[in-house]
């Protein structure tokens, strides 16, 4: 099959990535509720191989569950209770605003949203594979698009991924997120990474408050965003879709030119958000910069912690393979101690 005869989409399944992460598990932290066996524990007793209690026999139970052992002991029969495993949503929500498709000053490797869409893709098709049920919302000022989770959405979910990437325009190199002096702080900070929103831009609260309408029952909840935003009202959105009991996850992506600031020339620099310029000589300003974005990370991580999400801030200049992998590894880690 050639490239332009596969279904839309599928550029996003990377085998490599799929391969690598193909012998973990995506396993819900939380309780959930569904109806097919799967991955996940539910709040219903039924079949499975995890013990949960005894109860005393009645009239019309299956023989095999008695617990001889214990009957030996005791003189009564009692059968043996096991946790249900079970199937569960996950819902993907994807950042799709304007400084998402900054691809770094070189403009060689992928953009923020595209790895985004690898991240998604990989996620979707990994827990479409354990029978979960996949969707997805992409959302800028408001929800751009939404499919909502289903067990045979996994290829409208590519269809959304693929819409998403194509649509907008790239940012031109060295287009990053303006900086400029903050309001009472003699500290230069990158707008986006203050926190501070001019006129006109968009927030997490609106659309987060809409999908958190539409998540009905408890689900593995990802968001995937750079989170240019004040860190508090960034989980003050995200608490609206945590207080239903969902699983929470938010991957926190930056380009390594965000992150390090390596420029060197006097230039325009750009918020991509709203096209405000401003001129800047990078090197007067790059340790400060580097500290507040260390500032606003960390600051997003102790507030993750605070609520039990999982957070983790990923440079896109890592391979998606091994990055999804690390992540992956450390969430199945957690959940067979807990």
């Amino acid at each position: 099959m050639t490239a332009s005869s596969r279904p839309t989409g599928t550029e996003f399944l990377d085998p490599a990535i799929l391969s690598r992460i193909g012998n973990l598990e995506f396993v819900a932290k939380a309780v959930v509720e569904g109806f097919i066996n799967g991955l996940h524990r539910s709040p219903n007793l039924g079949s499975s191989t995890d013990f949960a209690q005894h109860r005393q026999y009645e009239p019309g139970d299956d023989i095999r569950r008695v617990d001889w052992r214990l009957f030996a002991r005791t003189d009564r029969f009692y059968v043996k209770q096991f946790e249900a495993d079970t199937n569960t949503n996950f819902l993907a929500i994807l950042d799709v605003s304007p400084s998402m498709r900054y691809q770094g000053a070189s403009g060689a490797g992928v953009s923020k949203l595209e790895y985004a869409c690898f991240l998604t893709a990989a996620l979707a098709y990994f827990s479409s594979g354990q029978r979960d049920r996949v969707g997805l919302a992409t959302f800028d000022h408001g929800i751009v698009d939404y499919v909502p989770p289903s067990a045979r959405h996994l290829q409208q979910v590519l269809y959304a991924l693929d819409r998403a990437n194509r649509a907008g325009k790239v940012p031109g190199p060295g287009e990053v997120a303006s900086l400029e002096r903050s309001a009472g702080s003699d500290a230069v900070a990158s707008r986006a990474v203050a926190g501070e929103k001019p006129a006109g831009r968009a927030s997490l609260l609106a659309p987060m408050k809409k999908l958190a309408e539409s998540v009905r029952r408890r689900s593995i909840v990802l968001l995937i965003s750079d989170l240019y935003e004040d860190p508090q009202q960034v989980f003050d959105a995200v608490d609206h879709l945590r207080g239903r009991g969902n699983d929470l996850i938010v991957f926190h992506l930056l380009d390594k030119d965000e992150i390090s600031f390596p420029f060197t020339d006097a230039s325009n620099f750009v918020d991509v958000e709203t096209g405000e310029k401003l001129p800047l000589v990078p090197d007067y300003l790059r340790k400060e910069y580097q500290r507040i974005v260390k500032a606003h990370t960390d600051k997003l991580d102790t507030l993750a912690r605070e609520r039990r999400i999982d957070y983790t801030l990923f440079d896109t200049s890592r391979p998606i393979a091994d990055a999804l992998y690390a992540y992956l590894g450390a969430r199945e880690r957690f959940n067979r101690v807990r």
